[in-house]
């Protein structure tokens, strides 16, 4: 069956490209010699300030939408608390664990990704799960999703990966060309890309979703010592997902689902909750691991790192001004508080830059000191930033430049984050016999029963015959080598659905 001209707007484009593609150059002309691996001090980072390939990339990106946010448009927000159940004071010295029994004040923002601000919410699509908790040592923003896992490892693909997620810009559709060609290039994402075509693709609101902070972090202790750590919330209300059909016709019928059962919920007193975990690793364990620890697309094995009970996560006021207090809401992972470190988590460093920096371009550079962002259970935010848009606390007489002798605030070295040592040579690292297959085929083999496994397929087939035929036959190789059934079974759903393909090479037994 022909496609339609907007399908086919990438091969016409290819079409029109003689010889071979034009170099790849940066913004001010310069040619690039790698665009899939960031600058870092070793195959496992930390990031390098001078890659300007990667800020090149990013900041151009934070600034490509005015004004709603470039990913997670559309969402929902609600306050709520966070309560100490069990003690973790052995791991960290954050103040927000400090005693069972304690409340801290939090905000939470539910999101999809790749949609605007006026999308449908029960679109197959990960959900954004940000939680803003804030303590007396100012502002804690955990900054997740509802899966532990991401579609790509390296921050330097962000822009990329989004893109596809987005409108083809020249036809202004959704294009199942530019979504399936990049995940099937990035072998990574298979992980990923299998849960998001799973029943749990398109949760039934967000009160029945479990969220993660996905990354790795650090947690350190008053005697200095850190464990690698992984966060968690496991919703108490059970989790509950929609099938494709449903989901369409609710898209029909009520487009604002998610957030109207949310609020709903809160305004009913059937406030929502979820239990907090964290996983831990050690720096000894994390050496002798097989796989990389801090890979953003792959999870900890629960038999090795149980879930440690910390807390309970409740939501119980709804927003009183939807702009005000949720789309003015920002969340960046960079604020932390002591006690709670970065790993060397490559997409967790990228993000350190880039939530700030998109923030300063869509809400200002005096977005925390709006009243939803502002650290307000400090003392006083007392620092040496001055003036700019919406400035609102300008710190009366206080001097602005530091040192002074004038009494101006000054630092506490009794907050100072832990050194560590890095030695390697820096260069661009691209991922060396990484195993991207074993966990998504556990996924398949033990995770999910004959009947999930169908609905994976038929979801599968559907977004994927959309496709160009190259892709397709890239794609299904990809997932032959998850597990060659499933490699079988998507091939025989797509002849189904007309689309004819020729698949050969390992593992691709068809």
């Amino acid at each position: 069956m022909a496609r339609d001209p907007a399908s086919e707007q990438l091969n016409q484009y290819k079409e029109k490209v003689q010889d071979k593609p034009p170099v790849l150059l940066t913004g001010n002309g310069a040619p690039i010699a790698n665009k899939t691996a960031s600058l870092t001090v070793g195959p496992r980072g930390p990031l390098l300030l001078q890659d300007f390939v990667y800020l090149d990339e990013m900041s151009h990106f934070d600034r490509e939408r005015i004004p709603e946010r470039v990913v997670h448009a559309k969402g929902a927000g609600a306050f709520g608390y966070f309560e100490v159940t069990h003690d973790i004071t052995q791991y960290t010295t954050a103040k927000v664990f400090s005693k069972i029994g304690k409340k801290t004040p939090v905000a939470v923002r539910f999101s999809t990704v790749g949609g605007e601000s006026g999308s449908a919410d029960t679109v197959r699509d990960p959900r954004g799960f940000a939680v803003k908790f804030y303590t007396e040592e100012g502002i804690w923003d955990l900054v997740g999703n509802n899966t532990p896992i991401f579609f790509i490892k390296d921050p330097l693909l962000f822009a990329s990966f989004i893109h596809t997620q987005k409108r083809n810009p020249v036809t202004h559709l959704k294009d199942m060309d530019m979504f399936w060609d990049f995940i099937s290039l990035r072998p990574e994402s298979t992980h990923q890309t299998m849960i998001l075509f799973s029943d749990r693709g398109i949760p039934d609101g967000y009160r029945h979703m479990n969220g993660y902070g996905s990354h790795t972090f650090k947690l350190v202790n008053k005697d200095k010592e850190f464990v690698y750590c992984k966060f968690h919330y496991k919703t108490d209300q059970g989790i509950k997902n929609i099938v494709a059909e449903k989901a369409a016709e609710i898209s029909s019928q009520d487009p604002d689902y998610s957030i109207r059962d949310l609020y709903n919920a809160i305004a009913k007193k059937n406030f929502p909750s979820w239990t907090f975990y964290i996983q831990v690793m050690t720096q000894q364990q994390a050496d002798k691991l097989q796989w990389n620890p801090f890979d953003l697309t792959k999870v900890w094995p629960h038999k090795e790192y149980p879930l440690i009970p910390v807390g309970k996560l409740v939501l119980d006021k709804n927003p009183t001004n939807y702009f005000a207090d949720v789309e003015q809401m920002a969340f960046d992972p960079a604020h932390m508080v002591p006690g709670i470190e970065p790993s060397p988590d490559k997409m967790l460093q990228g993000r350190l830059f880039a939530y700030g920096d998109t923030h300063r371009h869509r809400l200002g550079p005096n977005h925390l000191q709006i009243p939803v962002n502002c650290p307000y259970k400090t003392i006083s935010t007392m620092n040496y930033q001055r003036d700019g848009l919406m400035t609102m606390h300008n710190q009366n007489g206080a001097p602005n430049y530091y040192p002074n002798s004038f009494k101006g605030p000054e630092v506490c070295p009794a907050v100072k984050s832990l050194p560590f040592s890095v030695f390697s040579d820096v260069d661009r690292y691209e991922p060396v016999d990484e195993d991207d297959f074993s966990q998504v085929t556990n996924f398949w083999q033990k995770v999910l029963d004959t009947n999930a496994k169908t609905r994976l397929v038929n979801n599968m087939v559907a977004s994927l015959s959309g496709a160009s035929t190259f892709i397709i036959e890239r794609a299904v190789r990809n997932f032959s080598q998850v597990d060659v059934h499933l490699g079988q079974q998507l091939t025989e759903g797509l002849r189904k659905a007309g689309k004819i393909i020729n698949i050969s090479g390992k593992g691709a037994n068809l």
